[in-house]
């Protein structure tokens, strides 16, 4: 009789999570994640290929997750403006899987950016005041936001400076206002920024 699976694949991505939110990318191997478990490294390479199959699978949740339930609650009635203040205190509350998703490059840190602007096109950029705009214009305005609060976020994580949410909510609204009326382009590919 074949021995029943004990523990899942969930149980694993939560395990890696876990150990990825408390010491970063660094501490990611298959041992530290079953020693989370309690268990040996058998169940992790019976439910992924390898190592960064589990990786690729906790990112992709992780990002999935911040963006239903993180990212996307209302607190100024700006959808813009509420996203970089819930990125903001994202980075706050989790710095370690802040730090380790977005400032490390222990991943395809681009693949974080195209899921990140997939979800910045479908979710965010709605509604009238972006009616019309082409999508250079979109992707402009998503690198300009996307530079703004990724500095917003890094600062104040690492306590560098401190905002008030109002404050915060007050820069983002003129910075905005700013990318959105620019007359050109924001030309940086987030290749020269990697680099």
């Amino acid at each position: 009789m074949a021995r029943k699976k004990t523990i899942t694949r969930d149980q694993i991505l939560k395990a890696a999570y876990d150990v990825v939110a408390k010491d970063g990318f660094s501490k990611f191997t298959a041992r530290n994640i079953a020693a989370k478990m309690n268990c040996s490294t058998q169940p992790i390479y019976l439910e992924f290929k390898n190592m960064e199959d589990l990786k690729q699978e906790l990112i992709k949740s992780v990002l999935e997750g911040l963006s239903k339930n993180e990212l996307s609650k209302e607190q100024t009635g700006d959808d813009l403006v509420d996203l970089g203040l819930n990125y903001v205190e994202f980075a706050n509350k989790e710095k370690n899987l802040y730090k380790s998703l977005f400032m490390e490059n222990d991943f395809d840190g681009q693949k974080v950016h195209e899921l990140s602007y997939e979800y910045f096109k479908k979710d965010i950029v709605q509604g009238e005041k972006y009616e019309g705009l082409s999508e250079e214009k979109i992707h402009s305005i998503y690198k300009g936001f996307w530079i703004i609060v990724s500095g917003l976020a890094a600062l104040s994580s690492s306590n560098i400076i401190s905002f008030s949410k109002e404050d915060t909510a007050d820069f983002l609204k003129k910075a905005v206002d700013i990318i959105m009326n620019q007359k050109e382009e924001i030309n940086l590919s987030f290749d020269q920024i990697n680099h």
